[in-house]
């Protein structure tokens, strides 16, 4: 088979997530910590069945055309780290493709290795041995491979067949897996959505499904690795929150060709708080500007302008500060219910309490076994109805969607990435309404350094971790991502974690307790602390939490 056009992409596109739907348990087997949150399958599946809905819905024959409707629904329906991942080396795909409306084996192949690239960029700190080096190895047999023939189906045989021995070869890089014995999880995920492909270009059936049996069964494949008014109205140099699209016309766009670098570059002339958000129809625009004319003036000779908004920042602080409010706005004015949100992602609804108490404009449900997509990020910051927001995943295999969700959700926002609860709660307790996005992001990030956090879990399986023999229904005491302690005993794993965490300086100690543990029992690991850390003051909480009986904060 010498090409593919869009339609028979949409046909690989679907045999791929079907394979990794039908193998998402055995993937999710596959976490280095034999905590109950083994999710890399059930993220990798919820995000490809995105791509896939989307792809199916919007399939021409153009596979470019296609391409981009999986880069869509990849995009919104990215969960977890392993989904943003797999999002962003079928954005680089796509991207790559845009203009053809067929493709041979050595355009794929090119369109895979510019996926790969792309994922690298996304990824701050790329870790080898995980679904990257899978994604690039493959890519780049692919490129070698299209040197000798064009035939698609060649070139996707040498893709798998390299993606599968990269696999084999990621315990080598990274020293958890080879420790532990198994493969990278994600990467795992990458070779059943190529084995589709390839069933379904060569009319086979899929691969056999890989069935998650015992834990004796998986010993050599399974477990891998997861306030407003401090200022004067006066003190406001910038007066007028500004927001429009500019929906692109070809007969301006002849004589003033768009290039967003240029025209962010251009705009921010006209004050600050800018964001620049395009795609090949629109231009989407935020800016602090105290002439919103002459911003509207310059995105108008692109093309014409829609969706306009214009607030009056001084009148909104005015109302703020509880004096006399008056509207005055020159333009369609839309309710904004927060002018600077705080969106923040827990699960127990005593934690969600908690961190609304603190200031928390909104939060998600969502965390370990349920990591929330991007969609479900800026639909939650859409309701909020803010101008600007900061984003706190507290979990780290939430941050990447995160991420993704400040990039498209059309205002002015960043990601405080906080990787458990108590970080996120000392990141909102250093919320100032009156900083600037960026500076808050820094001092939040900063504030959530300080905190020091313990969990207690049970184990899912039995496995040896950094000398730490452990086995099934344990519970577990975990500090900064290592297991300190595993035994039968609930209180034993809190105690030990407890003194662990706890030292001369530290002067609070706050604990989460589940919904599996009672009051009294949570009080007992209180009276503990004050027996034998009289320094620290201890504040108990009932956070309702599943799969935690307790969760610690020391500070």
């Amino acid at each position: 088979m010498k090409s593919i056009d869009g339609l028979k992409f949409a046909e690989m596109i679907k045999m791929g997530a079907h394979h990794l739907y039908q193998n998402a348990d055995y993937v999710d087997s596959l976490n280095v910590f034999p905590v109950p949150d083994g999710d890399t399958g059930t993220n990798m599946n919820l995000s490809m069945s995105s791509g896939a809905k989307e792809t199916e819905e919007n399939a021409v024959a153009h596979l470019g055309q296609t391409a981009h409707a999986l880069s869509k629904g990849l995009l919104m329906g990215a969960r977890g780290n392993s989904g943003v991942i797999l999002s962003q080396l079928f954005r680089g795909f796509g991207k790559s493709v845009e203009d053809e409306a067929i493709v041979d084996g050595k355009q794929f192949a090119a369109a895979l290795k510019y996926g790969v690239e792309t994922a690298y960029k996304a990824v701050m700190k790329p870790v080898e041995g995980t679904i990257l080096t899978v994604a690039k190895d493959a890519a780049n047999v692919g490129v070698e491979k299209a040197t000798t023939t064009d035939d698609i189906i060649e070139v996707l045989e040498a893709i798998v067949e390299e993606s599968k021995a990269s696999l084999e070869r990621t315990p080598d890089l990274l020293a958890v897996l080879k420790e532990v014995g198994v493969v990278d999880s994600g990467g795992q995920g990458l070779v059943y959505v190529y084995e589709g492909f390839l069933a379904c270009l060569k009319g086979e059936e899929l691969p056999e499904r890989t069935i998650v049996g015992s834990m004796d069964d998986l010993v050599n494949a399974e477990h891998h690795r997861s306030v407003q008014g401090f200022m004067n109205t006066e003190d406001i140099e910038f007066g007028y929150c500004t927001e429009f699209m500019v929906q692109f016309e070809a007969d301006k766009l002849a004589t003033n060709p768009y290039d967003e670098s240029n025209f962010r570059q251009a705009l921010s002339q006209f004050g600050d708080s800018l964001l620049v958000i395009s795609d090949e129809e629109v231009a989407k625009v935020h800016i602090h500007t105290e002439e919103p004319g002459d911003a509207l003036n310059y995105g108008q000779q692109f093309g014409s302008l829609i969706k306009i908004k214009i607030e009056n920042m001084r009148e909104q602080h005015i109302e703020i500060v509880g004096e006399n409010y008056s509207t005055q706005n020159t333009t369609k004015k839309e309710v904004v219910t927060h002018p600077y949100a705080v969106v923040t992602v827990a699960m127990g609804a005593g934690i969600a309490d908690l961190l609304r108490s603190v200031g928390a404009s909104a939060v998600i449900e969502g965390g370990q076994t349920m990591n929330p997509s991007t969609e479900d990020i800026v639909k939650a910051i859409k309701e909020v109805g803010a101008e600007r927001v900061l984003i706190l995943p507290n979990n780290k295999n939430i941050i990447m969607a995160a991420e993704q969700a400040a990039e498209v959700v059309g205002i002015e926002a960043a990601v405080v990435p906080t990787k458990t609860v108590p970080e996120g709660l000392a990141a909102i307790l250093a919320f100032n309404p009156e900083a600037e996005v960026t500076a808050n992001a820094s001092a939040m990030t900063e504030a959530a350094s300080f905190v020091k956090t313990g969990q207690v879990t049970h184990a899912v399986r039995d496995t040896s971790i950094d000398g730490v023999d452990i086995k099934k229904d344990d519970f577990m005491g975990i500090s900064g991502g290592k297991i300190m302690i595993s035994t039968p005993s609930l209180d034993e794993a809190m105690k030990t974690l407890l003194a662990s965490l706890i030292d001369e300086d530290d002067e609070i100690v706050t604990i989460l307790y589940g919904e599996d543990v009672s009051k009294e029992q949570a009080s007992s690991m209180v009276n503990y602390v004050e027996n034998n850390f009289s320094h620290a003051e201890v504040e108990l909480y009932n956070g309702k939490q599943p799969l935690y009986p307790y969760i610690i904060s020391v500070e």
